[in-house]
């Protein structure tokens, strides 16, 4: 096999699927040094392009590459020494790349700072979703640095996190003239950390990021395996901490929950406030709608809607994904549409509500971890089995309701007692195994 022609077609496809900047920062001086067996071993310069390569990108290199080469089984990380890599290393600090970075779309962000000012709370939509999190959020205007320090905002895609964040950011600037602001992501931070390294100037970086009033970094879920960046955060913090200086972190992800995050910054998040934002409620959705309708300056049927907040039931991002379908249809027609157009308009947006029985619930899991189907209903002690039936038992009461005795009564004829106990066992487990809490997310998905 050419494993130097594979990893150049490879090459190809990941440049297409990452921007500029980052396919200069993480792939450049990488190569394919060998395959045994199926695994394919990717030679990359150093311990930090290791850790986000396998943390940011390992999905997509694993499918690149399996799409050009079939017999691929794993995809495995070596660092090796590149010669001439400093002079090889790509410049990528401070504005330029921030520059590189930004969308068409969003050139109007100040680079000073990354904030967009089009995130601001008089366009931020309050509801039990994110109530918490919002109110955390004005104490922490009102007294920045003194109050709920560091804050940590969790959640799923699309529910709003980055709006607060930068809400936060823009009214601090324009509540306290004098106060630096500066707001970015994690990837932008270990970049950062990794040129400041490769360039010797490693004191720069950190008088460029302790200079900051307030520091607000978002995505933080991905530092799990960087042993250095999040040694590095860890210092950060306790300057920003000792000298009354806000830090604010989001994340896809309770703190507990990111694999291999070191027990202080745990610790260190704990201390101040921890909040997570939800998927809105039919009120919030419909609030949220009205607002849209008046930035777009579009006017729409009560019903129409009414029926939209109800139908999409998921993240902000696909309500406002689905309402820019309707505007965009409402114009190019330059008449109102009706519920019935409009149900017809986004048949495919819509989540088909699914039925799933206590059977189904068997067999998705019995696949997931490949096991027959048979076994999660005998009497076995087998690890890998009883596992298995104690998250089949969990998922049918957490997330379908189903009775103890019914889930007993259908899974062998177990008493409820015992179902209880395989409940709350997996759910204590959840607090402090991500691993299991990652595999009930993928089974989740596996019923959507």
């Amino acid at each position: 096999m050419d494993t130097k022609q594979l990893w150049k077609n490879c090459l190809i496809e990941i440049e297409a699927s990452v921007s500029k900047a980052n396919f200069s920062t993480w792939f450049k001086n990488t190569s394919i040094l060998r395959e045994e067996t199926g695994i394919v071993y990717v030679g990359v310069p150093n311990e930090f392009v290791r850790d986000w390569l396998k943390n940011k990108y390992h999905k997509l290199i694993t499918k690149t590459i399996a799409d050009v080469y079939e017999n691929m089984r794993a995809v495995e990380y070596i660092i090796t020494k590149i010669e001439n890599s400093k002079q090889e290393t790509p410049k990528i600090g401070g504005e330029s790349y921030i520059n590189k970075e930004l969308p068409l779309k969003d050139l109007y962000i100040n680079p000073d700072d990354n904030l967009n000012p089009r995130y601001r709370f008089d366009s931020f939509i309050v509801g039990t979703f994110n109530e918490l999190a919002y109110a955390a959020s004005q104490a922490i205007i009102e007294n920045p640095g003194t109050k709920y320090n560091p804050f940590f905002v969790y959640g799923g895609t699309g529910l709003g996190k980055t709006h607060l964040l930068q809400a936060v950011g823009n009214s601090i600037k324009e509540k306290y003239q004098n106060k630096k602001v500066h707001y970015l992501t994690l990837e932008k931070f270990a970049t950062d950390f990794i040129n400041s390294l490769q360039n010797n100037k490693a004191n720069s970086f950190k008088e460029k990021y302790r200079k900051y009033d307030l520091l607000i970094i978002d995505d933080i879920q991905f530092i799990g395996k960087m042993e250095k960046i999040q040694e590095e955060l860890f210092h950060t913090f306790n300057t920003f901490y000792e000298n009354n200086k806000q830090i604010i972190f989001s994340s896809d992800k309770h703190p507990n929950y990111i694999p291999e995050l070191a027990d202080r910054l745990k610790s260190r998040f704990a201390a101040g406030m921890i909040v997570d934002v939800t998927e809105p409620e039919y009120e919030s959705r419909l609030a949220i709608l009205k607002v849209k309708l008046r930035e777009l300056s579009v006017e729409l049927e009560d019903d129409v809607v009414e029926y939209v907040a109800s139908a999409i039931q998921g993240n902000i991002r696909e309500l406002e994904g689905s309402l820019n379908t309707i505007v965009c249809q409402y114009r190019l027609k330059n008449k109102p549409l009706s519920v019935s157009e409009v149900k017809n308009l986004l048949k495919n947006n819509i989540k088909p509500k699914k039925n799933v029985s206590i059977k189904d619930v068997v067999k998705t899991v019995s696949d997931y971890y490949s096991l027959e189907e048979s076994s999660v209903y005998e009497k076995t002690r087998r690890k890998e089995i009883v596992k298995a039936r104690q998250i089949v038992m969990y998922l049918l009461r957490e997330d379908f309701n189903v009775s103890y005795p019914l889930i007993g009564q259908k899974l062998g004829g177990k008493d409820h007692t015992t179902v209880i106990h395989s409940y709350l066992k997996i759910k204590s487990d959840l607090k402090n195994d991500p691993q299991l809490l990652q595999e009930l997310e993928q089974i989740r998905i596996m019923f959507k």
